[in-house]
């Protein structure tokens, strides 16, 4: 079973997407435009986004453009445009797989469980840093499962992105150590170099969901020129870091 995001205007395939994928026992969320979409995956944990190219509000290029500037959620774009330089510019733009309308949806549940495969074989473990043996990462009251790719802050489910859930992981396996900013976006981002900008906005998302402030941190803390770090609350107080 996958999270899917089907991202598609036109109400009756929406509706039958829906249906089909839901059948298939896959959980779906769905919107009609490229503003919703970005709204979701930067509240909502997906595996798998489907792509409609003819959105209302932003042609589908520029709204995976700005999909992988917030996250690496892996994307199957679905275009009525049979047009092959088209296609290769939007995989070369970040798009995970493609399909060509009309489809089946026994297709495309095909061309999904190969991207998933494909990312799930790629992604890294939790770090060297403290586990119980049984490779969970307990920092204070969080508690991380990089193979379950699962994360629990004082017994509740965190819902997190793929992004914020490797950035996460990849702090936890690490307590209190500082990590700089080039690694992780080396480590976590798989860049040699990138915009400070992008860890920040994902620090932040991650910040709220794990219920603290940078003015007023609990688990994260920048050190400003230097790093992050990820270390439990000092005493259970919200102090700063």
């Amino acid at each position: 079973m996958a999270s899917v995001l089907v991202v598609e205007d036109d109400q009756f395939v929406r509706s039958a997407l829906i249906r089909h994928l839901t059948e298939a026992a896959h959980a779906v969320r769905s919107v009609g435009t490229a503003l919703e979409a970005l709204r979701e995956v930067a509240q909502v944990g997906f595996d798998v986004v489907v792509l409609d190219l003819g959105l209302p509000d932003l042609d589908g290029a520029e709204a995976l453009k700005m999909l992988r500037g917030v996250t690496d959620v892996p994307v199957i774009i679905a275009t009525a445009r049979d047009d092959e330089a088209e296609i290769v510019r939007l995989l070369h733009a970040g798009a995970d797989d493609y399909l060509v309308k009309p489809f089946s949806v026994a297709h495309l549940s095909a061309r999904m469980a190969a991207v998933l495969r494909r990312t799930r074989a790629g992604e890294f473990g939790g770090g060297s840093g403290e586990s119980a043996g049984d490779g969970v990462l307990r920092v204070g009251g969080l508690v991380v499962d990089p193979l379950r790719r699962m994360a629990q802050l004082d017994g509740a489910v965190l819902a997190l992105t793929r992004r914020e859930f490797d950035l996460l992981a990849f702090l936890a396996g690490r307590p209190g150590v500082v990590v700089p900013r080039k690694e992780l976006l080396a480590e976590v981002w798989q860049q040699s170099y990138g915009d400070d900008q992008t860890i920040d906005v994902h620090l932040s998302w991650l910040r709220r969901k794990l219920g603290e402030t940078a003015a007023r941190p609990r688990y994260l803390h920048t050190l400003r020129g230097v790093g992050v770090k990820l270390e439990p609350p000092r005493g259970g107080e919200d102090g700063p870091g």
